[in-house]
């Protein structure tokens, strides 16, 4: 098949590919939350203090970050299956050498190695998945990336019943690595499809042709749009249950419900992503999930009651929700450049993620919590500005391999 073949038609994709996709962001969020659900457990084996710990943490992001570019390089070159097996490999053996590493600075350097693994598996999942909407002429990207939480929350209750059974870190993160290496070995192996670019002439009449930059204005905008969305979802993320308690009066299990509430609209609304989009089109989506975003914050700083409480969080999270896998959708058209597109835009919003909470810790500091809220309302309307640059874009459609 050649490129032109590829723009102009669908060609049909075989549905054990998009499952392939959707387990294997399942089982990166299965692992994610395994690691985090014993926090208090690699805490307590430390003796580490608040400080230490949050910097221990902190390590498995920039592990992430660094790792996630050089990611989409590797996986342009000999696919993403290969790499996603590897790095899934790769992060299950380190996620136990986690639960035995001696000290808080080993297990800070052995995090970033697991940070690393584990971004370059999601990319890798985000390459796949967007290969085959292309094929397919749909954005499943939203389903995949529900799968995602759907294993976070699987991955959150096997951890809380490993703590409750008092078993063992190592015991468990053993098991959750056998588990792990076999899912995404036979996933990548036997169900990805060659997802390999096609090598473009470089030579016309003997004359070498320019390779067109992978950054591009549009792209760079993207990456700005999925940056605000993921800087909104890392502001929910660390603050909102204690604006929620501290602020608002409300008990910590109230709190924590609220929490719970804006993750399961993120969840329920990427489930039903693709049919939105297929409706509306991916940037009148967008469009309107930064206005759902904006009225969801303006509800929840000055709703009254706890039930509108509850239904501005959950407006805030139905907002977010479609941003950043309709960014990982609207990169992979980037001719030539799929593959680290979408690293490029993972890695902006994974920045986003880890710089937001810090940035309205500071704000906080001199303005109050409740107020520092407020610097989210501008930035969730400046998604609506930016949603027209998140349309299909046919000109930059990648190609898949002959």
């Amino acid at each position: 098949m050649t490129a032109q073949q590829f723009e102009g038609e669908r060609r049909p994709v075989p549905r054990s590919a998009f499952i392939a996709v959707a387990i294997s962001l399942g089982l990166n969020g299965f692992i994610m939350a395994s690691w985090v659900s014993r926090i208090p457990a690699t805490r307590d084996r430390l003796a580490a203090d608040p400080r230490t710990i949050g910097l221990v943490l902190l390590m498995s992001g920039l592990g992430a970050i660094v790792a996630m570019p050089l990611a989409g390089r590797i996986a342009a070159r000999i696919g993403s299956g290969p790499v996603l097996a590897a790095s899934a490999t790769a992060g299950s053996i380190l996620l136990i050498g986690s639960a035995l590493t001696p000290t808080a600075v080993t297990t800070g350097g052995l995090l970033i190695l697991m940070g690393a693994a584990l971004g370059t598996f999601d990319v890798c999942a985000s390459i796949q998945g967007s290969y085959l909407d292309r094929s397919a002429g749909r954005d499943y990207m939203p389903r995949y990336h529900a799968c995602w939480s759907l294993g976070a929350i699987l991955g959150a209750g096997v951890g809380a019943l490993a703590a409750a059974g008092d078993l063992s870190l190592a015991t468990h993160f053993s098991m959750v690595a056998l588990f792990i290496t076999a899912a995404a070995l036979i996933t990548a192996t036997r169900w990805y499809l060659d997802d390999r670019p096609v090598r473009e002439p470089t030579l016309t009449d003997g004359v070498a042709i320019p390779r067109a930059r992978m950054l591009t204005k549009r792209l760079l905008l993207i990456g700005l749009l999925v940056l605000l969305s993921m800087l909104l979802e890392g502001a929910a993320a660390d603050w909102l249950a204690l604006y929620l308690h501290d602020f608002r009066n409300q008990t910590q299990s109230l709190a924590a419900l609220g929490y719970a509430t804006f993750a399961l609209a993120v969840t329920l609304t990427r489930l039903g992503g693709t049919t939105v989009i297929d409706r509306l089109g991916r940037a009148q989506a967008i469009r309107l999930a930064g206005l759902f975003a904006a009225l969801g914050i303006t509800i929840t700083l000055l709703a009254p009651a706890f039930l509108g409480l509850l239904i501005g969080v959950a407006l805030w999270g139905m907002g977010l929700a479609l941003v950043f896998p309709a960014g990982m959708s609207a990169a992979g058209e980037r001719r030539g450049h799929s593959a680290a597109a979408i690293a490029y835009v993972a890695t902006v919003g994974y920045g986003g993620f880890l710089v937001g909470p810090p940035l309205i810790g500071l704000i906080a500091q001199t303005t109050g919590l409740a107020n520092a809220l407020w610097v989210l309302l501008p930035l969730a309307l400046s998604m609506t500005l930016l949603a027209p640059v998140i349309a299909p874009s046919h000109h930059e459609v990648d190609s898949p391999i002959d």
